[in-house]
């Protein structure tokens, strides 16, 4: 079903004053068009016309409304935030914005690592209030774009019910999905665009559009791993979801210099390990580095202590901290997001009202490792003499490469791990840091990326993120945008 934009400004008659674009407006995506001459925006208007709340530089929340995740993007100051309360409200700020030629963007969560949902001049189309949880009879859920992973999980939880996503509690369901959704689950259950059966997404021309493996099957293909901000704007989706399992959870810690040894048997034992297993391993740098392995199993705490002394084992090197525990499916995800000893309503943004998670400050890249490294011993080279950088390998093993790599746009079916570079910093220095080694590690995995670790220095980025789907997004986001409403730095249209 498609709802067009053009017909519901017509009969609130404010389709002039909005700025509707006529010549895009109910076309066929992809249709030749001719260009309208750019106009000014009427803020007073849309602001009249939004459901919602629009924020501009002059309001006394624009401040706080344009506030993203990380401080570093503070200075950046968009033309307006529209905080959107439900699909008209979007649909009048594609319009907006399309004529006017400035640039457009959604947020979630607000956690892009480019801060490409914070623009400067440009309109920020805030989903935060479109959020929610409903849980259906056949086991399906309907969850709002603007969603945060707590609500998802705690929803969820409510009706009894799973789906696998991320660790970061306040990460937005619509950013994460998007970018394909790895989480501490997915060994089991795949990735969280794995699950996703449908979603009700604006498109350039101001059309709601259901997206579906039987409606719009490219923009569905697309919209399961091609990156969040890229062919429209998503205000739900419909998820399938699994009932609420029984989790294990562990830590192992190690002593300092046995990275290498480490790092092997987990690429080994990763490689083999049943679905129920998932695993991340984390290196800090250092003189030498420091690892640990964080991880969840489906299924007993017995079980999951078989599997670890195997694990152990295999390193050849005793821990110097050990434990196993036994979860719910939502105390697991609080405990996996920092939320061990607070309240669902805590494990909030503190920015945003009520919660106790600050904003963070860093920098950050990724590359995946398509196969375990021949030589472990070069990524403990790459750690060794700096301070403040952790790599996380977060496991792509089990379900996530049952599915082929064409068959959604997120490409690195079969792979191994991503490598999250991470410095808790912002200087140049982080930065400089930061590039040296993800070009260093791109040395040893190839011209690999997570796209939802976006990185805007990244040479040869199309490829890294998509590899050989890049073409058909690019594709679709012609289709789709044929005049680069939703175009960025790093956009699918550029791919």
């Amino acid at each position: 079903m498609a709802i067009n934009r053009r017909n519901l400004l017509r009969a609130t008659g404010l389709g002039v004053g909005l700025g509707a674009v006529a010549a895009v407006t109910g076309c066929t995506p992809g249709a030749p068009q001719a260009e309208p001459p750019a106009v000014q925006v009427d803020w007073a208007a849309l602001r009249q016309w939004l459901s919602g709340t629009l924020n501009l530089p002059s309001d006394s929340g624009y401040a706080t409304a344009k506030m993203a995740h990380n401080p570093v993007f503070d200075a950046r100051r968009p033309a307006a935030i529209a905080q959107c309360a439900n699909a008209s409200d979007v649909q009048a700020c594609v319009d907006a914005a399309a004529r006017a030629r400035i640039p457009v963007a959604a947020r979630s969560g607000g956690h892009s690592y480019a801060g490409y949902s914070t623009p400067d001049s440009g309109l920020v189309v805030d989903l935060s209030s479109m959020s929610g949880v409903r849980v259906h009879a056949d086991g399906t859920a309907t969850i709002g774009a603007g969603t945060r992973l707590m609500d998802v999980y705690n929803g969820l939880a409510q009706a009894g019910r799973c789906l696998p996503a991320g660790s970061c509690p306040t990460v937005g369901i619509a950013g994460l999905t998007l970018g394909g959704g790895l989480g501490v689950l997915a060994g089991k259950y795949g990735l969280t665009c794995d699950n996703l059966v449908s979603a009700a997404i604006v498109t350039a021309d101001a059309t709601v559009r259901t997206a579906a493996a039987t409606a719009e099957p490219d923009l569905f293909w697309a919209l399961r791993g091609g990156g969040g901000g890229n062919f429209g704007i998503v205000t739900e989706f419909t998820f399938q979801t699994v009932p609420a399992p029984q989790l294990a959870v562990f830590q192992l810690r190690f002593p300092a210099g046995c990275l290498t040894d480490v790092l092997g048997a987990w690429q080994r034992f990763t490689a083999s390990a049943p679905d129920e297993f998932w695993s991340t391993l984390g290196m800090s740098a250092g003189s030498p580095p420091t690892c640990r392995i964080n991880g969840c199993y489906v299924g007993s705490e017995s079980d999951l202590t078989a599997l670890v002394d195997k694990l152990v084992a295999a390193t050849g090197t005793q821990p110097t901290g050990r434990y196993t525990l036994t979860k719910d499916y939502l105390s697991a995800m609080m405990y996996f997001g920092g939320c061990a000893n607070y309240s669902v309503e805590q494990c909030r943004p503190n920015w945003t009202g009520g919660g106790q998670l600050g904003r963070e400050s860093f920098i950050a890249s990724s590359r995946i490792l398509t196969k375990p490294l021949a030589d472990p011993g070069r990524l403990t080279d790459l750690l060794t003499g700096r301070e403040g950088m952790d790599i996380l390998l977060d496991s792509l093993c089990g379900a996530p490469a049952r599915i082929g790599a064409k068959d959604t746009a997120f490409p690195y079916r079969g792979g191994l791990a991503t490598a999250q570079i991470y410095v808790g910093a912002t200087t140049s220095e982080a930065r400089a840091a930061v590039d040296e080694v993800r070009d260093r590690l791109g040395d040893l995995t190839g011209n690999t990326a997570f796209v939802n670790y976006i990185d805007p220095g990244l040479s040869g980025w199309a490829s890294a993120y998509y590899g050989d789907n890049a073409a058909r997004l690019r594709g679709v986001a012609k289709r789709y945008d044929p005049n680069a409403v939703f175009a960025f730095d790093q956009s699918a249209a550029k791919a």
